[in-house]
């Protein structure tokens, strides 16, 4: 029996451990992440159809 309860403490620290250390993006880091990506694509996009002018 106290083994059984040994380990489920120990998973229970072991979860708790991994999913607090967790790095949570805020809103803002967000939609500043999500505008880099658009520009880049814009300019991946803006590339392609130099080439293609080319």
């Amino acid at each position: 029996m106290k083994k059984i309860i040994f380990a489920l403490i120990l998973i229970f620290t072991i979860s708790t451990v991994f999913t607090g250390c967790r790095d949570e993006k805020s809103t803002g880091e967000k939609i500043e992440e999500s505008v880099e990506n658009v520009g880049d694509e814009m300019e991946d996009a803006a590339e392609e159809v130099e080439d293609a002018v080319d």
